[in-house]
């Protein structure tokens, strides 16, 4: 069982930056990929981002953020982050950290468990 709690959320104007934050519980964080997803107002979760658990933390991106968003992993700390650069107001959007057994996890129904949501808002 992993139990995750966003946070580091909020107000910025276009061209800023936010670092969220992922705060998980559980004996087996360690062993799980992490992703960052996120859901505007009237559309689908759609997929930011995601760090293996093995290799060293391999990355993969959405095509939307690629070059601006950067996800890090601390085990030791059961945290995954999620650093925002460069933000649009198309980025605006509640953002979730999920956990997946399955590797290279680009998809909601492949994640396990959920956090509640942090909501970031860009404005121009």
């Amino acid at each position: 069982q992993v139990q995750l709690v966003e946070s580091g959320g909020g107000l910025v104007q276009a061209g800023g930056s936010l670092r969220l934050s992922c705060a998980a519980s559980g004996r087996t964080f360690s062993t799980y990929n992490l992703g960052w997803f996120r859901q505007a107002p009237g559309k689908e979760r759609e997929f930011v981002a995601t760090i293996t658990w093995s290799g060293g933390g391999i990355t993969y991106y959405a095509d939307s953020v690629k070059g601006r968003f950067t996800i890090s992993r601390h085990n030791a700390k059961n945290t995954v982050y999620l650093q925002m650069n460069s933000l649009k107001p198309e980025d605006t959007a509640v953002y979730y950290c999920a956990a997946a057994r399955e590797t290279k996890a680009l998809r909601v129904g492949e994640y396990d468990y959920w956090g509640q949501g942090t909501q970031v808002t860009v404005s121009s």
